[in-house]
């Protein structure tokens, strides 16, 4: 965990909306064995326990457990069976809410990113094109994979005890815009996507 990492106050002290905001323009970390890699959050969604596109709307289970914990943990889920989404659970502990970390503009490890994505591609298609920097993290997918985060290592961890961690905000002067949320069934009017407004690494 780096000297500039968020303590677990400062997802304690806001409710879900608001840290879905607070967390845009700061530093998500990942201090691998294969080295480290960081992004600039630049997009959120935020998640609500009333909110039926949220996991926790009709039931507490095995799967959504960590969005039960204490603010500042880690919640790791895959959807559609083949892509993983980092989220950082918020509200008081007992009730579950989090907020999915969407996009990330890169600042380190820009190359073991483009490796880790390369080794996605080649799986998954039979030619490979060359991943930009602007594509890198664009969507929670490809951020999850960039950064080389995965479900059993970080799942209902503590940001300050993890090698995923967020440092303070590097960019601030920049201005917030909210639109509804994207790739859902349900919930579809709730204005609770946030971006920094302008910025050209945030998801289509």
């Amino acid at each position: 965990m780096g000297k500039n990492s968020l303590p677990l106050s400062f997802y304690q002290s806001y409710d879900t909306l608001t840290l879905a905001q607070k967390l845009l323009g700061c530093e998500l970390v990942h201090d691998s064995p294969d080295g480290i890699t960081s992004g600039i959050i630049v997009e959120t969604e935020a998640y609500l326990a009333n909110d039926p596109a949220c996991h926790a709307y009709n039931r507490r289970t095995a799967r959504t457990e960590p969005m039960y914990s204490q603010a500042g943990t880690i919640y790791v889920y895959l959807i559609y069976g083949m892509y993983q989404c980092v989220n950082v659970v918020s509200n008081a502990e007992g009730i579950g809410e989090a907020v999915l970390i969407r996009a990330l503009q890169p600042v380190q490890g820009i190359e073991l990113m483009h490796q880790r994505r390369s080794l996605i591609e080649t799986k998954t298609a039979k030619k490979i094109k060359a991943v930009t920097v602007k594509e890198l993290c664009r969507g929670p997918g490809k951020l999850v994979k960039a950064m080389g985060i995965e479900r059993d290592l970080h799942n209902n961890q503590l940001l300050d005890e993890s090698t995923l961690y967020i440092n303070k905000p590097e960019f601030l002067d920049f201005e917030i815009a909210s639109s509804v949320r994207i790739g859902i069934n349900v919930g579809v009017a709730l204005p609770y996507r946030f971006i920094i407004k302008n910025n050209l690494f945030v998801s289509k």
